[in-house]
């Protein structure tokens, strides 16, 4: 027989135990005492990437709170949970708005007032158009524009359907829009009235010669809110794309034309129609503002599903 050393005898013992195969039990409890991670330990970001410091990680879900998957704020900017709120929208360009639209109007009335070198441009702007730009009767009908007589009731019908759709839809505060409007128009003869008398400022050579307190104008602002906020009233209930283009234009050319008619048959100076649209412009931003307001953010705010 041959005699094997103790080393030959360790060596056989280990070729042995590896060719049995072993238990489930066995293969179970060897699982179960792998050693676990300690919590000091540093994980990768990515899952089950090599030397994560996780090689059990296998199953290809994503870790508690990855990178990738984080819960973003508005317009999909990284953020945190609960969202920080994105910054609320137009309200820059209703400031911008607003303050050039009072700035315009404030350096026009001081020119007025102050009888400054605009006047001396206005009076040549006004001899080139008086009479000359538009026949006679057209320039009468633009200028009737103005008048409140045709102005007033568009804005009342456009406010009355807008009214409807809102309560109709069951809107809260839908009677909101159209009584903003209403207070828009009625705050035109309240601004333009003790402006005209304060400032005295003389017609221009034409039918009303002699007469006093022509700035602003009234019927430029009238023409300028009416039709302006008809416009603004009906927009949200025009779906298509082209009718809403087409409703801003027509409302826009009613605007922009009444100036030139006023300014043709001699009822205002160029000066006064421009510094009713400065006034009506800063109106209207005040009237939008008003109704549509700055956006809030949600009550709510929408949890990301963890798997």
């Amino acid at each position: 027989m041959i005699r094997l050393s103790e080393g030959h005898r360790s060596a056989v013992r280990f070729l042995q135990m590896r060719e049995t195969p072993r238990s489930q039990g066995t293969a179970s409890v060897a699982r179960s005492t792998l050693p676990r991670l300690r919590p000091g330990c540093a994980l990768a970001h990515t899952t089950g990437a090599s030397g994560s410091g996780n090689p059990h990680r296998s199953d290809g879900r994503p870790p508690q709170t990855p990178r990738g998957a984080r819960f973003t704020g508005q317009h999909g900017r990284p953020g945190t949970t609960p969202p920080v709120p994105g910054r609320p929208p137009f309200l820059l360009a209703y400031a911008c708005t607003l303050a050039a639209s009072l700035t315009l109007f404030a350096l026009l009335t001081w020119q007025v007032a102050a009888h400054g070198a605009l006047l001396r441009l206005d009076a040549r702007l006004d001899r080139v158009l008086l009479g000359r730009a538009l026949p006679a009767q057209l320039a009468e009908l633009l200028a009737d524009l103005g008048n409140l007589a045709v102005a007033l009731p568009v804005l009342l019908i456009a406010a009355g359907y807008a009214g409807r759709r809102a309560r109709a839809a069951g809107l809260p505060r839908w009677w909101v829009p159209p009584l903003a409007a209403a207070v828009a128009m009625g705050l035109v003869p309240a601004l333009v009235g003790p402006l005209q008398a304060a400032l005295a400022r003389p017609a221009p050579p034409g039918v009303l010669a002699g007469a006093t307190g022509f700035y602003p104008s009234g019927h430029a602002a009238t023409a300028a809110v009416a039709y302006g906020a008809a416009a603004l009233l009906l927009l949200p209930y025009v779906a298509a794309p082209y009718v809403r283009r087409l409703l801003l234009t027509v409302a826009l050319v009613l605007i922009l034309a009444t100036g030139p008619g006023l300014v043709v048959r001699g009822y205002h100076w160029p000066l006064d129609v421009l510094g009713s649209w400065a006034l009506s412009a800063a109106l209207l931003t005040l009237w939008h503002g008003a109704v549509h307001g700055i956006p809030r953010r949600p009550a709510t705010k929408d949890v990301p599903q963890t798997s």
